[in-house]
């Protein structure tokens, strides 16, 4: 696994009480960027922000559709889904449910789960806009600001090495 950081301050980030904007500008076509998004979690999430851990992590995944889920593989083939894709548009746009909860316990009402939007804006050729929206996080309780605030450092460490991984599939 690919696990190399790109600089930290090419990701933007800006936020309010219950959502977190992050953008990055990606030196990949909008195709590329949206296919190592979707197609190569195992290569840029961080494993240690799995369940199964970077000890037992086999597998990242998307199903590429509405109503898939994103999922980790662990353990003896033991799945666990994290996420259900609500829009499936490539290379334009991504929605998808985030269903775990801030004690990193699985929610599974997606009524009760905060939402992840993201969008790859085409600047040139080969250079793209990423733009990722984590909101409703007020769907999470009470944690939800501490959950926000968490997730603004997490994001951070995930577009870096997101963005040092799309550098490197688009040489």
């Amino acid at each position: 696994m690919g696990q190399e950081m790109a600089d930290p301050d090419e990701v933007r980030q800006e936020f309010d009480r219950f959502t977190l904007r992050s953008s990055l500008l990606v030196p990949a076509s909008a195709e590329t960027a949206f296919a190592v998004f979707t197609g190569s979690l195992t290569d840029w999430w961080v494993p240690e922000y799995t369940w199964s851990g970077p000890d037992a992590l086999a597998e990242l995944g998307v199903e590429p559709r509405a109503g898939g889920m994103f999922y980790e593989i662990g353990p003896y083939g033991f799945r666990s889904d994290w996420g259900r894709v609500l829009t499936w548009d490539p290379p334009r746009r991504l929605v998808f449910t985030w269903q775990i909860g801030p004690d990193r316990v699985p929610v599974p009402d997606p009524a009760r789960a905060s939402e992840v939007e993201v969008l790859f804006q085409p600047e040139a050729p080969e250079l793209t806009w990423v733009e990722v929206e984590h909101r409703n996080f007020d769907r999470h309780g009470e944690a939800a600001e501490g959950y926000r605030e968490a997730l603004t450092a997490g994001w951070q460490e995930l577009l870096s090495r997101y963005l040092a991984t799309v550098t490197r599939a688009a040489r």
